[in-house]
């Protein structure tokens, strides 16, 4: 057999699943769960790995899923991921009433994603004629939501990370793969158009708590201090340093306050803010963290309260690697036509595959099929052939061309790629950011 028609094969049993494979993205849909949440979406992959003959191991990171379909010999391995969280999207019309989670980022797509190809490699019979092995992944909380939550996670000894890959990462799950891939929906593109290369900005998170005194709002006011009063400061001098960040670092601040006092009367005396600070190289996020930092302590200073600044571990940029971009390219020009394959700019949104981009080669192309804005109460998958099916057959025909020929594709990027970090030195790289104060 040769390797187009290995190709035309796998296709084919990916549009034999059409209907099944929609309905599992509608049926993961309509149940959104937040990061570490994900039970139900977890049992549904387990279900349908399992029933394709893969023994999944369940649990990873608390509700990760991985599965290993292995080829004819030996070899490099390929994953395939997929996330399984919603993001916190309350306005959305599908949003759970309870949690306010609603899939407004497409993550559901990216699981039919896996699923569709998972069967596409699998019931062609093609792991009979490739050379290495491809491992199915499902990974929980990319989404950096509900970071109290997650800080009592942690201090529980559960997780080590906010970010599912990370704490992945962290327990060496990925130690065993070569190489992966994962694909985006591009949000608000409806057509059947495909976006590769662009890479994105990493970012550091920060939990921020004020601590003033509180006093009689109306009758002795003069004895409190004002912590919103010192907050809102902070947000200003925030404001004042953003000329000082240099436009082709891309840096974004985005504070918000999550908590502005106690009630109306009262002196707030405990504001708590949140925010990101985002860059194109963690050098450009580490400068303008520092300045962020210096903001709001001088903010507190100024107003005779006291700030505690937790720094978090948020996400590393993300750098496609060219080779297996050119490979995912080269199938959607064939698939899609030239004129419906485009290079993606680069995105100031950040991702914790990322994090993963540092260790192994990585790419994460984007699909179109969707209106709305992402995050927003009017994401909705208009064309489900170009969600659900097409990133599928992407994926799967580019396995096929890492694995063909004893995987010499495989082999030519993995030899080819110089790790910026090793598993070792990432988690001392995040160590020393929550010990050094960004």
């Amino acid at each position: 057999m040769t390797k187009d028609a290995l190709k035309a094969k796998v296709c084919g049993v990916i549009d034999s699943r059409r209907e099944e494979i929609i309905a599992l993205g509608e049926e993961i849909f309509a149940h959104p769960e937040l990061g570490y949440k994900e039970k139900a979406t977890a049992a549904l992959v387990e279900r349908e790995l399992k029933k394709l003959g893969l023994a999944p191991r369940t649990g990873l990171a608390v509700t990760g899923i991985k599965a290993r379909a292995k080829g004819r010999s030996a070899g490099p391995t390929v994953a395939i991921l997929g996330e399984l969280d919603a993001v916190v999207s309350p306005m959305h019309p599908c949003a759970n009433p309870d949690t306010g989670a609603a899939h407004a980022c497409g993550h559901n797509a990216q699981t039919a994603n896996l699923l569709a190809a998972a069967m596409g490699l699998l019931l062609s019979g093609a792991m009979e004629e490739l050379d290495g092995d491809v491992v199915f992944f499902s990974t929980p909380a990319e989404e950096y939501v509900e970071l109290e939550y997650r800080q009592k996670l942690r201090e529980e000894g559960t997780i080590g990370f906010f970010g599912g890959k990370q704490e992945l990462i962290r327990l060496g799950e990925f130690e065993d793969v070569d190489m992966a891939m994962m694909v985006h929906g591009e949000i608000g593109q409806p057509g059947r158009d495909a976006w590769v290369g662009g890479d994105t900005n990493g970012f550091v998170g920060k939990v921020i708590r004020y601590t003033g005194r509180e006093a009689h709002a109306g009758g002795a006011p003069h004895l409190g201090i004002n912590a919103l009063n010192a907050a809102c400061l902070g947000m200003m001098a925030i404001n004042a340093q953003r000329e000082t960040f240099r436009d082709e670092d891309a840096v974004r601040v985005h504070p918000v306050i999550t908590k502005g006092g106690d009630m109306v009367n009262i002196i707030p005396a405990d504001v708590r803010m949140e925010t990101y600070v985002r860059g194109r190289t963690m050098d450009a996020i580490l400068d303008a963290s520092q300045k962020v930092n210096r903001a709001l302590e001088g903010s507190a200073y100024a107003m005779g309260a006291t700030v505690d600044i937790q720094e978090i571990p948020g996400y590393l940029p993300l750098v496609n690697q060219p080779g297996l971009t050119g490979a995912y390219a080269q199938n959607a020009r064939a698939l899609l036509g030239e004129d419906h394959v485009h290079q993606a700019p680069f995105f100031c949104g950040s991702g914790d595959i990322g994090d993963l981009s540092v260790l192994m080669p990585v790419i994460l192309p984007s699909q179109g099929g969707y209106v709305g804005a992402a995050h927003s109460r009017d994401v909705a998958i208009v064309d489900p052939e170009s969600a659900y099916i097409l990133p599928a057959k992407l994926m799967a025909m580019t396995v096929v061309d890492l694995l063909w020929d004893g995987a010499a594709l495989a082999k030519e990027i993995r030899a080819g790629f110089t790790p910026q970090m090793t598993r070792e030195s990432y988690l001392e790289f995040w160590k020393n950011i929550q010990g050094g104060r960004g």
